[in-house]
């Protein structure tokens, strides 16, 4: 690697950490509020998706061999950036987990309306 493009890569580096403890310094300020943090994780979501269906899908290689290093660099530098999303269900089911006397099912008449329990 030339000292041109080590030198361009560790200040992206510097770069990349410097946002993500600001990043990280935003969501703490709004411990304890779901709905801030919530806007937080939409954002970097919605940042994820921009870059990789434009800037990241651009840059593709348009050879074999550059696929082939690419994809060995993505394996060895530990896979796919993924920003898994939880599922309603589950922040349900933690919720009941840390507040089980809180009931949120909901009981399915004959008719198919659903109904809540009056527990």
């Amino acid at each position: 690697m030339d000292n041109s493009t080590e030198f361009d890569s560790q200040a992206r580096s510097t770069q990349l950490e410097f946002l993500a403890e600001k990043v990280l310094t935003l969501a703490t300020t709004a411990e304890g509020n779901p709905l801030e943090i919530l806007a937080v994780l939409r954002i970097l979501e919605q940042l994820h998706q921009n870059i990789r269906e434009s800037l990241f899908q651009q840059s593709l290689p348009d050879s074999r061999q550059k696929l082939y290093h690419l994809l060995r660099e993505i394996e060895s530098k530990g896979g796919w950036p993924y920003i898994p999303r939880s599922s309603l269900k589950s922040v349900m089911e933690n919720l009941h987990r840390e507040f089980p006397e809180v009931t949120l099912e909901e009981e399915v008449d004959p008719d198919g309306e659903g109904n809540k329990n009056q527990d």
